[in-house]
């Protein structure tokens, strides 16, 4: 009897460290994420700048691993077109989104975005790669593809890579005009999440929603990297309530959460490249995004 109380206790304990590894959110290929991020920030994408043939090919390179993931696109196609105006000239941007159906809430939306633009080519020659900025959130995506597809989200979810935030959020602008027909229940957006001396992630958008401060107020950090609020007008540091592509959802009345590291020297310079991101960090502020995530899809609402 002795013998078999200690194996059933051997048994509850493995049991239990299962449920522990799942509540740190293990479920996407962390060699992985940093390989598609080595990718996009490579010399062959040319600075992913809207309109441009790197550009085109970030795209590309996005919509294929979606399809490896055999995700869905939202509507017919993968990419949505749209065009716009700046500086009297005419840009033809592109969204990448693709869309997971909810098993409880399908017609309530979680929006989780990231920007696939950058800055280009500069006009002496140089690449501006922009590992941090911003295929560090559009890597992360492909995490979220890979969790979806195992784990079936009870809202359903959109995987928004949006085109030509470098140029005014135009490609954030144009979905959230498009959507409104959509019930849309928050955005989490991801732009600068690879970086930090500090290993501090900030999350920014809880001070207008009771809702997703009570959600990161109780949130439990499955890593040790350090997850804090801030940067919202509120604490007398540089305001990103508009900073990225969260700014027209939160325009339009719709509740958002964006993460992101402070800036550093690499910031829009074409030394932003994937040498010099933080590994460790990097994959800790996908699992807090993530758990983040599963904490929200798990509220009825």
């Amino acid at each position: 009897m002795k013998n078999l109380l200690i194996v059933f206790s051997v048994f509850l304990i493995a049991i239990s460290s299962i449920g522990c590894a799942q509540n740190q959110v293990e479920f996407f290929d962390e060699d992985a994420l940093l390989q598609h991020l080595q990718k996009l920030s490579s010399d062959e994408f040319e600075g992913r700048k809207t309109g441009e043939k790197g550009n085109e090919k970030g795209r590309k390179y996005i919509i294929s691993q979606f399809e490896k993931l055999k995700v869905k696109p939202l509507g017919t196609n993968f990419e949505h077109e749209f065009n716009f105006s700046r500086r009297d000239v005419t840009y033809i941007g592109k969204n990448v989104l693709a869309k997971f159906e909810g098993t409880k809430f399908p017609d309530s939306y979680i929006v989780i975005s990231a920007h696939h633009d950058h800055l280009g080519i500069s006009k002496d020659g140089k690449i501006y790669n922009g590992a941090d900025d911003d295929a560090s959130g559009i890597s992360a995506l492909f995490a979220f593809a890979e969790y979806l597809s195992k784990n079936s989200p009870r809202h359903s979810v959109i995987l928004a890579a949006f085109d030509a935030e470098e140029m005014g959020l135009q490609g954030s602008k144009y979905f959230v005009d498009k959507t409104k027909n959509l019930d849309i229940k928050v955005n989490i957006n991801m732009d600068m999440i690879s970086r930090s001396k500090k290993d501090e992630l900030y999350v920014v958008g809880t001070r207008y929603n009771e809702n997703l401060q009570d959600v990161i107020s109780k949130f439990q950090n499955p890593t040790t990297t350090k997850l804090s609020q801030g940067h919202d007008g509120s604490d007398g540091k540089q305001d990103w309530t508009y900073s990225s592509d969260h700014g027209p959802f939160h325009r339009s009345k719709i509740p958002f959460l964006y993460f992101g590291n402070e800036d550093h020297p690499a910031y829009h310079k074409i030394t932003d490249d994937f040498d010099d991101i933080t590994p460790e960090f990097y994959k800790n502020s996908v699992k807090i995004i993530l758990s983040v995530f599963i904490d929200i899809d798990n509220m009825d609402y």
